[in-house]
């Protein structure tokens, strides 16, 4: 029986469950499945896709190695069942899991239930994918994350020809010109680890806050992470090996809770596929019931009066990656001073990031939203913000050449008059009535009940609740 791997996400050759158990016989052949419904939907972007097709090259050029074409098929996996199906009488598939939005785990069903076709699927990240229990997750994390990684695959005795482009013809056909954001691959991401490991992290617990320091200062591994280029074992590992030794070692610290992080995000998604569209505490879907379009463009598109916040989203929609805080005051910004839907304004927000990964995203897109639960609201201030992490606005004026002589006093309390763009929403008054109505809902009855369930579920913990 031959065996294939499939790549979506895992796009490397170190650290491959799906890739290595492939090539155990060593008789497979390697697909990437090009979905243009999939690249098309409002979450994914041409940032994203330029550096899935990094990647792909240097991947493609790795598996030749091996002795292994990389093919592409275009349509979505049910088309892809049927064409193994009509092609092959058994195949075993290869695919490492992931957590993804409710259109990919749809269609991977697909797959799943064609007759002639074995899929198997191998953890990836440190969550739980059959048994799900936080009282033991964290312990399960370490385990993961400590154990050995797999080795390359073996080399291939049979050079399978299929009808299908191999990638590097077939990625003529696509455009995905974005020169400002970076580039995929895992030797990229392998310079960016060693770097970081050596000297970036340097004062990285509190750059890490500030919009111009952390595009140095951070690890920037969240898309190899996202993409796979690099596995989260492999990083775990090569932190632990250098972290006590290092001169910046409570920096690293740090960085290694948030790799616990990550995986501890993805896993509420895992667990819960629903929180693509539903609030994770339900009596919130009733806070903000419409959407007002022309503010949610003027807010994605960098035009809402507030220099700070706009500069944010200048800087992120042109190099497709802004450190964690601007994030969340973003989000914050929308759905607290807008009132937005938070259903409407996360794919938008989603797209501008070279770094998507959806567990993560929507989780924290909930958080900043005041719609856990479990997380009390917090509402950034756009002007605190400002000063703290751009005191002389310099960085501002960067990303907004037109407010460069302007007072940076004026800059900061975005009272500008006509010389900026008109606000288009009332600081003060916005974020008053979104306390107000998010501690109307949060003080109902039955609304602690309901968030304890949801703690039970999702909290981050290290030990049974009592």
């Amino acid at each position: 029986m031959k065996d294939v791997a499939i790549f979506h996400r895992n796009l490397r050759i170190e650290d491959n469950a799906a890739l290595y158990n492939a090539s155990l016989n060593q008789d497979y052949f390697s697909l990437y499945v090009f979905d243009k419904e999939y690249w098309s939907q409002t979450d994914r972007s041409i940032n994203q896709l330029k550096f899935a097709l990094d990647s792909l090259t240097e991947l493609e050029a790795k598996l030749k190695k091996f002795n292994v074409n990389l093919y592409v098929f275009e349509g979505n996996l049910k088309d892809l069942a049927n064409y193994l199906n009509d092609s092959y009488s058994k195949l075993n598939l290869h695919i490492n899991h992931t957590t993804e939005t409710e259109y990919f785990s749809k269609n991977l069903r697909k797959l799943a239930e064609a007759d002639s076709l074995n899929l198997i699927s191998y953890k990836d990240f440190g969550i739980q994918i059959t048994e799900q229990n936080r009282d033991i997750w964290a312990k399960d994390w370490k385990v993961h994350m400590s154990t050995k990684t797999f080795d390359v695959p073996l080399v291939n005795k049979n050079l399978n020809i299929l009808d299908l482009p191999t990638f590097s013809k077939f990625k003529n056909k696509l455009n995905h010109s974005s020169p400002h954001t970076q580039k995929g691959g895992t030797n990229s991401g392998i310079d960016l680890l060693s770097s970081f490991l050596e000297k970036r992290c340097k004062g990285y617990s509190k750059k890490m806050s500030s919009p111009s320091e952390a595009a140095y200062a951070c690890s920037r591994l969240s898309p190899h992470i996202a993409f796979g280029t690099l596995s989260m074992r492999n990083i775990y590992q090569n932190l632990e090996k250098n972290i006590n030794n290092s001169k910046y070692r409570w920096d690293l610290y740090s960085f290694k809770k948030r790799l616990h992080w990550h995986c501890h995000f993805i896993q509420k998604l895992e667990t819960q596929p629903s929180l693509q569209h539903q609030s994770m505490h339900s009596d919130c879907d009733i806070l903000r019931p419409e959407a007002d379009n022309e503010l949610i463009d003027k807010w994605i598109t960098g035009n809402t009066g507030f220099p700070f916040v706009d500069a944010c989203m200048l800087y992120l929609k042109k190099y497709g990656w802004i450190n964690f805080r601007m994030r969340a005051m973003l989000m914050s910004f929308a759905s607290y001073n807008l009132w937005q839907p938070w259903q409407k304004t996360s794919p938008l927000l989603a797209s501008t990031f070279t770094d998507y990964e959806p567990g993560i995203h929507i989780c924290q897109v909930q958080m900043q939203s005041g719609v856990t639960g479990i997380n009390l609201p917090r509402i950034y201030s756009v002007v605190k913000q400002s000063l703290d992490q751009d005191p002389d606005a310099s960085w501002i004026k960067e990303q907004i050449p037109e407010l460069k002589n302007i007072d940076k006093a004026k800059i900061h309390s975005a009272e500008l008059g006509e010389l900026y763009k008109e606000k288009i929403v009332d600081m003060k008054s916005s974020a008053k009535k979104a306390r107000e109505l998010i501690w109307q809902i949060r003080g109902k009855a039955n609304f602690k009940k309901k968030a304890r369930a949801v703690y039970e579920l999702h909290g981050s913990r290290k030990r049974p609740a009592s």
